[in-house]
């Protein structure tokens, strides 16, 4: 048998003018950008769904707790609407500059800390409400309420403009395994560290801090009303069933971003590329994990979301609404009575202060 044809009859089998390699890279692009595409959907309906529910009153949640819902909203709601489609763009667009690059990596990072800083803010606002509830209207006011917003939003792009600058204090590069303007954190590891040490570890500490107080409290008072015999037997430990996955989900998204941030900055090497691809992309699923806490965790938040979707219904059909013995009025006068005696105490999204307490 002539070798020379065992060893030709593989690269017969291939397509012509194909390159294995460069076959493969198309593959992984192409399965990256569907997964990148169907979680910034998911983000973006689950964020619309929040903001028709708090741009009115929901029952147990007050006006503060509704302003910095309503700042965390529009920053999950940036990943889908702004993050995504730029990062997307330079991935697609052949002759992409360094500047632009630069430009879009500044927006990652400004909506990813402004993103953690509402998380932390959150956090603090319901530590407030469950542990100092007289003063909390003297401690939290509307001004105060409004000046850490706008500090989460405002100090973010502060710390970060060195990033939006070509030729700055540090470098950008377009990841081809993340899909993503990411700075190069090697090229100053000082300037990488202080933001880790400005923004992901003073947040997680108030967050962790603030939960888990929380927390105790809400078991020793379980715990007293278990002894009284004021419990109900079959009521669920409601801030373990909040705390337990919101304090989880952020560890869980935010922790091995930062990790590989770090470990890039000190090394100088990158991690594999399906690795950094989870880890970089991570945190944005933080903001559809949310809206999932918002619907099913809090009572309070999915009986007003039953309200706004029966509305139309109730506009459009009023003959079948009647037919159905249902009426808008009577509709939002239960809403509104909610319970007498229990009732929950809801919490944003991250935050975390969902308890029973005796009215």
């Amino acid at each position: 048998m002539d070798p020379t044809v065992s060893w030709s009859a593989p690269a017969e089998c291939t397509l012509p003018g194909v390159d294995p390699p460069g076959l493969q890279e198309l593959t992984h692009w192409t399965v990256k950008v569907t997964v990148i595409i169907v979680l910034g959907v998911m983000i973006t309906l689950g964020n619309i769904a929040v903001l028709l529910v708090i741009s009115s009153s929901v029952a147990g949640w007050s006006r503060n707790s509704r302003y910095f819902l309503l700042s965390l909203t529009v920053a999950d709601s940036a990943f889908g609407l702004l993050v995504m489609p730029l990062n997307l763009s330079v991935s697609v667009l052949k002759g992409h500059t360094d500047a632009l690059c630069h430009v879009v990596a500044f927006c990652n990072a400004t909506i990813y800390s402004t993103c953690m800083y509402t998380l932390a803010m959150i956090s603090l606002e319901r530590y407030v409400a469950v542990f100092y509830p007289l003063q909390c209207s003297t401690l939290m006011t509307r001004r105060r309420t409004l000046l850490l917003i706008a500090f989460a939003w405002c100090f973010p792009p502060f710390l970060l403009s060195p990033i939006s600058f070509p030729g700055g204090i540090i470098e950008v590069h377009f990841s081809t395994a993340s899909l993503v303007c990411n700075p190069t954190y090697s090229t100053n590891v000082g300037y990488s560290l202080s933001l880790t040490g400005a923004i992901f570890f003073p947040c997680s500490i108030i967050m962790t801090y603030c939960n888990l107080r929380v927390w105790c409290a809400a078991k020793r008072q379980r715990l007293k009303l278990r002894q009284y015999g004021c419990a109900l037997r079959n009521r669920h430990n409601v801030a373990s069933r909040v705390l337990v996955p919101v304090m989880t989900a952020y560890f869980t998204c935010w922790t091995p971003c930062m990790a590989a941030m770090i470990y890039n900055a000190v090394s100088g090497s990158g991690v594999p590329e399906w690795v950094e691809f989870v880890v970089v992309w991570l945190p944005t699923s933080n903001g559809f994990l949310n809206c999932i806490f918002y619907f099913w965790i809090n009572r309070s938040f999915r009986r007003k979301f039953r309200l706004v979707l029966r509305r139309p219904e109730l506009a459009l059909c009023p003959g079948l609404a009647r037919s159905m013995g249902a009426s808008m009025v009577h509709f939002e006068s239960e809403f509104v009575d909610n319970n007498n005696g229990i009732h929950e105490r809801s919490s944003s999204v991250s935050s975390t202060c969902t308890l029973v307490t005796l009215m």
